[in-house]
């Protein structure tokens, strides 16, 4: 028996890795989650498919659930492949889910996925780092678990790239944590459905980019790497950039 631990990648389901794919060809069992593109699961042609949700205020199944799930899937079956959106140790979870298999001695692979914070930029010709612009990045989420008894993320990193994952429904809040640390005219860049058909490109500022009709799910990039964004217009993003909403 075995848990593999497989990131879906950024959406697009051509983005997902061959070793991913194998995985799911073999698999008994498919435990999947709302940022795990459909067509993916065509893959999965011999499995069960055991849906958990995970959206934000909207959980299908709680952690520990899911844990459970896999727990129990993962005694009973062969192959059992728990299928995330991204890369499943990018604020994923992962590493709570391959914990708690450990702990019940049920063998773990992981099997890496291109994160939407790398991906998302990438595919829109956004570079993350840029000689002379851009020499450090930091990945940090955008809604911390309200359980947890301090709150780990200070908006006081020091990175030239700021990117932010699920962070729309606290944007407005975030922003001016963020601007006292930086100046408010820094360029931001926002994705909506990075590399799927209905991706949305949106630039701002930090003193303004609260104000603009943005929905989930959604990254922000916030550091002058977006200069260099609006710069270069790659050819095979100009027609979102026409269809930017200021």
């Amino acid at each position: 028996m075995v848990v593999y631990l497989v990131g879906a990648g950024p959406g697009d389901p051509d983005l997902i890795t061959l070793k991913a794919v194998k995985v799911l060809k073999n698999a008994d069992v498919v435990i999947y989650d709302r940022l795990a593109n459909p067509e993916i699961l065509e893959y999965a042609e011999k499995a069960k498919l055991i849906y958990v949700g995970k959206k934000a205020g909207e959980h299908y199944k709680t952690q520990d659930e899911i844990n459970q799930i896999l727990i129990d899937q993962g005694k009973k079956h062969e192959e059992v492949v728990r299928l995330k959106g991204g890369d499943p140790f990018v604020f994923g979870r992962g590493g709570e889910e391959m914990l708690a298999l450990h702990q019940e001695g049920i063998p773990v692979e992981m099997v890496p996925g291109v994160t939407s914070a790398i991906g998302a930029p990438t595919s829109v010709g956004l570079p993350l780092t840029h000689r002379g612009v851009a020499t450090s990045l930091t990945i940090v989420t955008g809604h911390e678990d309200p359980t947890k008894k301090e709150r780990q993320v200070k908006w006081d990193f020091k990175a030239d790239t700021l990117v932010i994952l699920m962070g729309v429904g606290r944007l407005e809040e975030n922003v001016k944590e963020i601007m006292k640390n930086r100046d408010p005219k820094t360029p931001v860049c926002v994705i909506e459905n990075g590399t799927l058909a209905d991706q949305r490109v949106i630039t701002g500022t930090l003193e303004d980019v609260s104000k603009k009709d943005i929905k989930s799910p959604a990254l922000i990039i916030v550091g002058h790497v977006v200069d260099i964004f609006k710069e270069i217009k790659p050819m095979k993003t100009q027609e979102v950039l026409n269809h930017e909403r200021l």
